[in-house]
């Protein structure tokens, strides 16, 4: 329990740290929504291997294709970690505004963490959260959804969770309105 907490905690404080900075722009970039969707695929797909390990088939997608699809993520986690890590600041520190700044105590030593320094806080936070939410009904339907992915190249992954979210008008936080361009006569 005390690994998950320091984390937790961890990240609370340093998004607050940023938290001036992201009350002022109080939406995402798409762009950061798809680096999100880059980087946490493979952290989500290590997750659901290991909560669905008896529920999945030897035959199935998961085990016969799914380390191939997934490598396509990995090789991309390194480039889409600022956009991710972005999201991330803006989403606690609108989680924090949320409560009255209570999670602001630890900013100062926070603050001065490089960002590489929490990727590990980061992967090992969201791989539990994304576990404990996987429940062994959703096995097969997850491993589907998958399958129905695979063929799509990783931007375009990328691209569509970021449709999808502005379509579902998700609001914590939201994504910033695409620029309007000049219609063409």
């Amino acid at each position: 329990m005390t690994r998950l907490v320091a984390p937790a905690l961890a990240l609370v404080a340093l998004a607050t740290a940023h938290t001036a900075q992201a009350q002022q722009q109080t939406c995402v970039a798409a762009a950061d929504i798809g680096d999100t969707v880059l980087y946490a695929m493979p952290i989500a797909y290590d997750a659901v291997s290991r909560s669905c390990s008896k529920q999945l088939k030897a035959d199935g997608f998961i085990a016969q294709d799914g380390a191939a699809f997934i490598d396509n993520f990995r090789a991309r986690q390194d480039s889409a970690w600022p956009g991710a890590f972005r999201l991330l600041k803006t989403f606690m520190a609108q989680n924090d505004a949320e409560k009255g700044g209570k999670d602001t105590d630890m900013t100062a030593m926070i603050a001065a963490l490089p960002e590489d320094s929490l990727r590990p806080f980061v992967d090992g936070l969201v791989g539990q959260m994304i576990a404990q939410e996987i429940k062994p009904d959703s096995c097969s339907k997850i491993e589907r959804g998958l399958e129905l992915l695979s063929p799509l190249p990783v931007d375009n992954v990328a691209g569509l969770m970021g449709f999808v979210f502005e379509l579902a008008d998700v609001k914590n936080p939201s994504i910033c309105a695409a620029p309007q361009q000049a219609s063409r006569k």
